[in-house]
């Protein structure tokens, strides 16, 4: 399992509901896990591995055994969310090198289902809200470069043509071979 880089079509594909709550899905959140954590990351949802599924884990605590928990979400939705918002930044590990400010909700409540298919209710809150919104976005094919400020997104614009142009020639160099 390897994190796909933008501008891969699987980051922005439509994401099944997960119907099959299986040993290949804890296995595959698993994995998540240790991919997230092995790339210093704090959320990976399931399209950036190439799985078009509704599908994130993520560890707000930033690393494995830090004050976050482990989360797993199957097929979430938001019910309610804060009006107020809040500029922060953020990177993904879809975009490396990629930053920039993005508002979000301060708030969230969120349904969804746990690895055993049962519904779960959470409230999320601040960077916890933050890291949420971040994922979720991922299950509805949106990156998070499309939230940028005008300015954010010239200052990335130069290493988004480096992703394209890397992309393509691995697409051409797979062709090849």
């Amino acid at each position: 399992m390897d994190i796909i880089l933008y501008p891969d079509p699987r980051l922005r594909a439509r994401n099944q509901p997960i119907t099959s709550f299986d040993a290949a899905l804890a296995e595959t959140a698993e994995e998540m896990f240790e991919l997230m954590y092995k790339n210093q990351g704090v959320g990976l949802a399931a399209p950036q591995v190439g799985a078009n599924i509704r599908l994130m884990v993520f560890n707000p605590g930033e690393k494995e055994g830090e004050t976050g928990e482990e989360i797993v979400l199957c097929n979430p939705k938001i019910v309610a969310k804060s009006k107020d918002k809040e500029h922060g930044d953020e990177g993904c590990l879809s975009f490396p090198g990629v930053s920039g400010s993005i508002a979000r909700h301060l708030f969230v409540r969120v349904t969804a289902q746990n690895l055993q298919g049962e519904k779960i209710d959470l409230e999320f809150r601040d960077w916890d809200a933050r890291v949420f919104q971040h994922e979720f976005d991922h299950l509805d094919g949106l990156v998070f470069v499309e939230r940028m400020t005008a300015v954010d997104k010239t200052v990335a614009k130069p290493i988004l043509e480096e992703l394209r142009a890397d992309w393509a020639d691995a697409q051409t160099a797979s062709q090849e071979g």
